[in-house]
């Protein structure tokens, strides 16, 4: 005769764990992260993400490799990166490959690239971790999901992509010499009016608008590829 379940019983019955979905960009496929999460027993999902690679609740995390994060550091790329990882409550910034690079080795002067650490950590608010390859990064991942296991929240964002105005394309593309800052670059957009007539201008008056740094700014735009 089959044993009856005493429902009386104060011996509790197994209880599922609880998991925490992580949703991933589908650029990230080509990574061992996501296949490290899933070993690890996470659901995870993949999606088309407009901003950031790997979404657990109210978090938001950018990965780079540090190799990178120079080159969008020189192209202004993360700037509108960082801008719309701020649309989440918590953005983290994640830089790989302490294991295999050094940090200031690279086109990058050693102090530029300390500058924007400052930077990203003071103006745009976003803390940084420094992992040392794939597997370090989907371990600090992993922590980070148990956590909001046992402390979930849910915001219901809807982040998109950041458009630049047509001014602030002209100003993003003079960012993008060596020198010419946001300031500078204003400067020469007030004066000149447009790209064309910053481009066609001499050196001398380009001098009259941003002193020293006209010398290296007119030497580039005129160099042959």
């Amino acid at each position: 005769m089959p044993k009856l379940l005493n429902i009386f019983s104060k011996k509790k019955l197994p209880q599922k764990t609880a998991k925490q979905k992580i949703i991933i960009d589908n650029r990230e496929k080509n990574s061992l992260i996501p296949s490290i999460l899933k070993s690890l027993g996470f659901e995870m999902e993949f999606k088309q993400l407009p901003v950031g690679d790997y979404i657990i609740n109210d978090f938001a995390i950018e990965r780079k490799t540090l190799s990178d994060f120079k080159s969008s550091i020189i192209n202004k790329r993360i700037i509108s990166q960082l801008l719309e990882l701020k649309q989440y409550p918590n953005p983290i910034l994640i830089l790989e490959g302490l294991e295999n690079e050094n940090l200031y080795i690279g086109s990058l002067h050693e102090n530029a690239f300390r500058g924007f650490i400052l930077s990203i950590i003071r103006d745009f608010k976003t803390p940084i971790i420094f992992t040392l390859n794939e597997k370090d990064t989907a371990k600090y991942l992993e922590v980070l999901a148990k956590k909001q296991i046992k402390s979930p929240q849910t915001h219901g964002i809807r982040a998109t992509k950041i458009f630049l105005t047509e001014k602030e394309q002209l100003q993003y593309i003079l960012e993008g010499f060596p020198q010419i800052g946001p300031s500078t670059a204003k400067s020469l957009l007030n004066q000149f009016k447009s790209l064309k007539s910053i481009f066609n201008a001499s050196e001398e008056e380009l001098k009259k608008t941003i002193g020293k740094k006209a010398e290296s700014f007119y030497n580039l735009i005129h160099k042959e590829y």
